[in-house]
Parts: structure tokens; sequence; C-alpha cells
């Protein structure tokens, strides 16, 4: 270990001397409090050290401890259901301790060193095993069964393996390798800057469904990809998050809360364990790992948050678990860049932050994907990332912005407009994009219905020429519009109030199966189709536009996903009723 001493203290960043023995990225102890950081810098014997706790007090001449290892994280059971701040301590277990206000210097372990879990062999001795194999299973929660896998660089033959209740670091494995026998425990660590391992990325050519109307139907995202979601305050980032977090198709959920304010971490630490999984009927917090670091704690931490968060969400990726992580909101972890740049007095670039951000949110981003893990019997897991995008005043020029829209193929516009008008989610369906569409149409066309990228599109061209029209309405007024174009405009209308509007808090609207979209799409398009059919034939606009069927078709989303069936083929047989008895000039 490389021991120096404090010469100089610049808020989270301490420069140490007699550091020559030291490496990039160790993990330090700084002062006699022996406060956690990491070397970021180094110049001869001189180590820049960005500390994740608060320095106040700090002076020169103070000892500091290289530990000779990188910042890394401790994976195995009890990860599921914790909280954890940004470099992976317990914040529960810290508060036991130290009470509600955190202390520092606290060392407590990342994963509980007393509890006893109960570990079913895979193999059996004299097995031949490789990175990756599953040595065994433990049930972590009613929802997750954690895999035991042989750690990266391992390969030989299992001479001993143990079943039964043991702690994490309790050895339940010997491996021969051609290197000497290796003790394996359930636990293992893994430092956060290094991706893990796998054999090989696949194509993302299947959705990772939400629930979410305007995301499924117009701007999916694919399972293993990445999407990011800039808006301005107030514009429904959180509740999205919030709202992907409870109802996407993932086994895990890793919701890392990055520079964000306290209440609405305290919000999700609250909502989480009240919320039902609909899929398990079980609390959410049961397949869910929290990352909380609120913007009052120490700035440095807020960047190691998004590593920590990621290797997490790697681990169970391994395990072939379709992750899903949320980073809320990566502009936060781009402010704490720019702040330890700022010490460090490198050269800024645009609007101060570091010549590497694109680099730095490359990397966080890259980790996704869709992969085939280490181990011989092939596991196919995925890891999805939808990051955060606070820009200033809600302007997507600014640098995070457009260094995260140059990376990731989902973008979704969340617009203020909107929002006031309170239209949620507030995502613009004119500025957002998912370049994943081509990729998953056969999926959409094959597992729900064949003409579901037709019906898509014709939604998606009605919008358009919406929004050309209404730039003639605005100066010359609606009078101007012919009769198809008027009945072009009340059909966009209906596919935003009846599709595109979403009420998270609607114990029904809340989640909308893609049988039910589909449904959805195929009843407004029909009503088109009928009304344009009636136009021609002679029928005056008017009574089109007021046909009462309308109202069904608007009520469709808050029906029942169990009594969906009859109820469609009831409002389509009505759609076409009233519109031949619109021709008829019958009654109503």
């Amino acid at each position: 270990m490389s021991t120096g001493v404090i010469k100089k203290v610049a808020g989270p960043l301490v420069t140490a001397t007699g550091m020559q023995d030291a490496n990039m990225f160790d993990v330090v102890r700084v002062s006699e409090q022996r406060l956690i950081g990491e070397i970021i810098e180094i110049h001869g014997d001189e180590a820049s050290i960005q500390v994740y706790e608060e320095t106040s007090g700090l002076g020169p001449g103070e000892p500091v401890e290289s530990m000779g290892v990188p910042l890394s994280v401790e994976l195995g059971p009890g990860l599921i259901s914790n909280i954890y701040d940004g470099i992976e301590r317990p914040l529960e277990e810290i508060r036991k301790l130290t009470g509600n206000n955190l202390k520092r210097g606290v060392e407590v372990p990342s994963l509980d060193r007393e509890k006893e879990w109960k570990f079913t062999a895979a193999v059996a001795a004299g097995d031949e095993v490789e990175a990756g194999d599953v040595l065994g299973t433990v049930e972590e929660t009613v929802v997750v069964t954690q895999k035991i896998m042989v750690p990266p660089k391992i390969k030989g033959i299992v001479k001993e393996i143990r079943e039964g209740c043991y702690k994490v670091d309790d050895v339940i494995a010997v491996i021969g390798t051609e290197q000497g026998d290796k003790e394996l425990a359930m636990m293992q660590k893994w430092p956060v800057r290094v991706g893990r391992p796998y054999q090989k990325k696949l194509a993302p050519n299947k959705p990772l469904v939400t629930g979410q109307r305007v995301i499924d139907t117009f701007f999916p995202i694919a399972a293993g990809g990445v999407a990011a979601v800039p808006g301005p305050f107030g514009s429904g980032k959180t509740v999205i998050q919030h709202q992907l977090a409870k109802w996407a198709e993932a086994d895990i959920v890793v919701y890392i809360g990055c520079g964000e304010r306290g209440n609405e971490m305290t919000d999700v630490l609250n909502e989480f364990p009240e919320l039902i999984d609909p899929r398990t009927g079980e609390s959410l917090m049961k397949r869910t790992v929290l990352i909380a670091n609120t913007s009052d704690m120490p700035v440095a931490a807020r960047e190691a948050s998004i590593y920590t968060g990621i290797t997490i969400a790697e681990y169970f990726r391994d395990m072939g678990y379709s992750v899903a992580l949320m980073a809320d909101s990566t502009s936060r972890w781009a402010e704490a860049l720019r702040e330890m740049s700022g010490r460090l007095e490198e050269m800024p670039g645009e609007e101060g932050y570091p010549a590497y951000l694109g680099s730095r949110l490359a990397q966080f981003y890259e980790r996704a994907g869709d992969v085939i893990s280490l181990g011989k019997d092939n596991r196919e897991g995925a890891l999805t990332v939808i990051g955060a995008v606070s820009p200033p005043g809600g302007d997507i020029s600014e640098p995070v912005s457009q260094a995260t829209l140059r990376i990731v193929k989902v973008f979704w516009s969340l617009d203020a407009d909107l929002a006031a008008e309170r239209h949620f989610p507030a995502v613009n369906w004119l500025k957002s994009y998912s370049l994943y569409l081509d990729d998953m149409e056969k999926w959409f066309n094959e597992s729900v219905k064949q003409d579901w990228m037709k019906c898509r599109q014709e939604m998606m061209a009605l919008l358009q020429d919406e929004s050309e029209l209404d730039e003639i309405v605005k100066m010359v007024g609606i009078d101007a519009l012919s009769p198809a174009d008027r009945l072009k405009m009340e059909t966009s209308r209906s596919i935003r109030e009846d599709f595109l509007h979403q009420n998270s808090f609607h114990e029904t609207d809340t989640y909308s199966s893609l049988k039910k979209q589909y449904m959805l799409m195929k009843l407004i398009l029909g009503y088109y189709k009928e009304a344009v059919d009636a136009l021609e034939q002679g029928a005056e606009l008017n009574p089109i536009i007021s046909l009462p069927v309308r109202e069904d078709v608007g009520r469709f989303k808050y029906v029942p996903e169990e009594g969906m069936e009859s109820e469609y083929n009831k409002i389509k047989d009505e759609i076409h009723d009233q519109a031949l008895k619109l021709l008829r000039k019958e009654e109503l």
C-alpha cells in the first residue's frame, strides 16, 4: 500500500504527495477519519483524489493511504431490495449505526456479512467449469433467484462444492485451476469503471414493452437499447421513469437517483415498496435495487453513482435476466464531472464541461446491450438504459443533451407546452424518434398483428398533417380548410386525446398491453376510414364529427383487459352502423 500526506484541499478534491507507488483509480483513505476517495490524476509523486465524503476540517499534513485496488462493488446475495449511496454503501445500515444524519468515515460492508443464505448447488465435484458457469442458486427474494457464477478468468475442475446455509463470504466451492486451487464465495467484487465481459452482443430486434402507448407504438425502445428523456423542469421526466420502472417487462430494475432532489428520491423510496408488481403480485422492491445520491450529498460520489448502478445491472444481466436501468439524471452527473474538472484546472470545453464529456457518456451508454453471457449454457440477458437529461431552461442544444443524442437511438422529447396543457406523458410526437423501428418491425408484425406498423404509420401521417394544417388555421382560421382536412384535424385530436394521452394514476389506463394498443389504433383508424367514405358519398361534416360512437372510442382505454375483446367488437360494429345510418339520414 502506498501512503502519503495531504498537500492541498479544494472542496472534494484533495492533492496528496508521496503517492508514487499508487495507481490511477485506486481507492484511498484520507486523514485519520478514513474518508473514502479515488485517485483521478497522478503527476510524479503527487496524486489528485476525489473524495466521496465531506472534506471540511481536513488540512495539509494529514495521512493518505492507498488501498491498492480500484473502486469496486460487491456483487452477491443481498443486493435486491437494498438502498445504496453512490459508492454502494447501504444507507439503512449506516442509519442504524449513525442515525438519520450520515457521518463521515463510516465503514460498512455493502453486503450483509452476518446473514446466511441457502445455497443450492448446480454442479458436482469433478465437473469442469469455466467463467460464467452457474455453480448454484440462492433464492434472494420470492421473485429473484440469484445465480452464483464462476468469476471471469477462472476455469478448471470442481474439487469441492458445498450445499446449505452460508454467509456471502464463506467458501462454497473450490476450483482446481492451472494456477492452483481457487476458493470461491457467493460474493465477488468488480471494478465499476470496467464493463463486465460477455460472449457476444446481439442485434436489438425485440422491444422492451412498457405499457405506455406513446412509447410502445410510436417510439419503442429495444430490449438492450438506450434511450434519452430530455425535458425542462416539470415536464414529467421522473414520472416517465417511474412508469417504466413499474411497468416495463424487465426482470430487474436498477434505479439511480443521481443528484436529484431529496423529496423526489423520498417519493421513490416510499412508493416502490407499496407498489404491487402486476406480474408477480409482490412488492416492486423485491426486484429492485435503488441507488440514492441526492443533490445535497457530496458531489464526487455523484460521478461514481452511475458506474456503480450499471455494474450491478450488468451482474444481473449476466445471470440471463432482462434488466432496466433508470439514470435520473445524467445532467447532474455531468455537472459533477464539470466541477471536478474545474478543480483539476483542466482546459474547459463547451460551457465549461470537460473535453471528454462525450466519451464518458459513451462509455456509460455503450455498456447496455442484449448479450450472450459467459458460460457453457449461452444465457441471453439484456441491459436497457434509460437516461433522463435536464437541460437548463429546456434547451437541448446544450452540450450534455447533444452528446447524449449522438449516442442513444431513442429520443423521447418532453415538451413544456404539452405539460402545461396537462397532456401526459408530455412526449412531443413530432420531435421524438426511435431508430430501432426498422429492426423491430418484423417482431411487431409477427407477435401482435400483421398490420401493426402500417397502422402506426397511418396515425403518424395524420399527426404530421395536423401540424401543417394547424399553421394554416392559425393564419386564416379553420373555415379555410376543406371538409377532408377538417376531418383529418378531428381524427388527429382523437389520436392525441384518446391514444397518446395516458393517465398514470388511473388503475386501468396506467398500463396498456400491446393487444389493447392495437385495438385502440384500429378503432380510431376505423372511424376515420368510415368518416372519409361517408364524406365522399355526400354526408355533412358536422354530423360525422358528432357521431355518438366517438365517445365510446375515447373511453375504450379505460376498459379492463379482460373485457376489451367484446367491447372492441361492439364499438367496431357501432362505428359501421352509425356511419350507414348517417348516409341513410336515419336517426342515430
